[in-house]
């Protein structure tokens, strides 16, 4: 499961803090029927604070926190929780950053005792942002360490991407990550696996502002050894109204 996306939009943007909370509705199941058993909406909370000023010893760079909740369960109860946290220091002039991650959760299945733990992930590495005409990038590479009953350590890269147009009236930004994970994680369902498994997540957006709060928009999440160890590549898109707070 990625953490990934640790994430996110606003990560990228110009602006030095902003907060956005995000409704997709997820039509999976009329898409792919046999991997999913029922859509479901999407509630997401995300919060960026860039603190970077340059003038102390020790240069906080990016605050990011992620809070996602899948509305998978019975009577569109809450069925998955994930969060993300990560912040980004430099001791030196260039703007290279140590970057710090979190990302962990759960979900909740029916019946219960098939219920599971997003594994507490750790990541620490280098950033590098960047701008290339009005499009802003940032490039991540970390060492992840996932918390299985066998441990994982691996690496791990994730490009973020911003672009705004017609005058910021619209907006095209995201993320891809990509990196390997042990086939055994220590379990009864894997202990007979060896070596890793490649996997990749994406979930590139756009957006289209009514207002300065509100915006209506899409995203594609694209999986490939997220949600299932089969060799094949899965894409969900939404459909999502966002507000900045």
């Amino acid at each position: 499961m990625k953490r990934i996306p640790f994430l996110l939009i606003t990560f990228l943007c110009h602006q030095l803090a902003a907060q956005t909370l995000q409704l997709h509705y997820d039509a999976r199941h009329t898409i792919d029927r046999k991997n999913n058993t029922k859509n479901f909406t999407t509630v997401q909370f995300e919060y960026f604070k860039q603190l970077d000023t340059g003038k102390t010893s020790v240069k906080p760079g990016a605050f990011f926190l992620k809070l996602q909740a899948d509305m998978l369960g019975d009577k569109a109860n809450i069925g998955k929780y994930y969060m993300q946290v990560s912040q980004e220091v430099r001791f030196w002039r260039p703007k290279i950053f140590i970057n710090l991650q979190y990302s962990g959760g759960l979900g909740v299945t029916e019946p219960k005792q098939y219920s599971y733990y997003i594994q507490n992930a750790y990541q620490a590495g280098i950033s590098y942002p960047f701008k290339i005409g009005d499009a802003y990038f940032s490039s991540v590479l970390n060492y992840k360490y996932v918390a299985y009953k066998k441990p994982s350590n691996d690496f791990w890269y994730t490009f973020y991407f911003y672009k705004g147009l017609m005058t910021y009236k619209a907006e095209f930004a995201g993320d891809f990550s990509f990196g390997t994970e042990n086939k055994n994680h220590g379990d009864d369902f894997t202990k007979t696996l060896h070596g890793k498994r490649f996997l990749f997540f994406a979930e590139p957006q756009f957006w289209y502002k009514i207002n300065k709060t509100v915006s209506f928009g899409t995203k594609l999440n694209v999986y490939y050894h997220i949600l299932t160890t089969e060799d094949k590549t899965q894409a969900y898109p939404t459909l999502g109204i966002r507000a900045k707070l």
